[in-house]
């Protein structure tokens, strides 16, 4: 292995904000297992690109049966970017010292339009670190698709055996697996020092 494709939310960059989260349920005005479900479900297409903010909240709520307000989707749009905007500095630090040893980085993101603009605006040092950003809104791929994969082996200008793809999601490095990546589930920053250490790459 000599280069890293990392996954952004729960590696890079936290799980949504669990306060958020209880505020986006209840002005939704549903209960919190319909909404969760209703949230995700048109989720893949919201990452890819096909829906925009609005477009996306009017097909959660016609899951649950009942369309939101326009003063409604406007806040939940908000609620939602907010709850997905921190970084874990921790990991943030790791990535820096990967760079700083001259490891080749990718990032590889399930992220719609608006989140991706708001990291761009709040977190563009943690986004320079990464020279391959597949965001999945700008590339038009979404993980698992093997495309998603695809479009950043080709910007890396490598070969899948030769890269380490990190996630918390197993289902997307089940996915990186079968293209011939070698997948790590994160669990935490200590762990994926363990694994760089053992597969020859340096992070200070």
């Amino acid at each position: 292995m000599r280069t890293v494709l990392f996954d952004m939310f729960g590696v890079v960059a936290m799980d949504q904000s669990p306060s958020v989260r209880e505020t986006m349920v209840d002005h939704s005005g549903h209960a919190s297992s319909d909404f969760w479900s209703a949230y995700w479900a048109p989720r893949q297409d919201y990452d890819r690109g096909d829906l925009d903010g609005p477009a996306y909240w009017r097909a959660v709520g016609e899951r649950l049966g009942s369309p939101f307000a326009p003063e409604q989707v406007e806040r939940l749009i908000a609620l939602d970017l907010e709850s997905w905007s921190r970084v874990d500095e921790d990991s943030v630090a790791l990535v820096r010292s990967l760079s700083d040893a001259g490891v080749p980085l990718g990032l590889l993101s399930n992220i719609p339009t608006e989140l991706a603009a708001r990291f761009e605006e709040r977190h563009r040092r943690v986004l320079d670190l990464f020279p391959v950003l597949g965001l999945s809104c700008r590339i038009g791929h979404a993980k698992p698709e093997a495309d998603a994969f695809h479009w950043c082996l080709e910007r890396l200008g490598t070969s899948p055996e030769e890269v380490l793809f990190v996630d918390d999601n197993t289902a997307n490095v089940a996915a990186a697996r079968e293209l011939g990546l070698h997948g790590h589930v994160f669990t935490s920053v200590p762990e994926l020092r363990r694994v760089l250490k053992e597969g020859g790459l340096t992070a200070g």
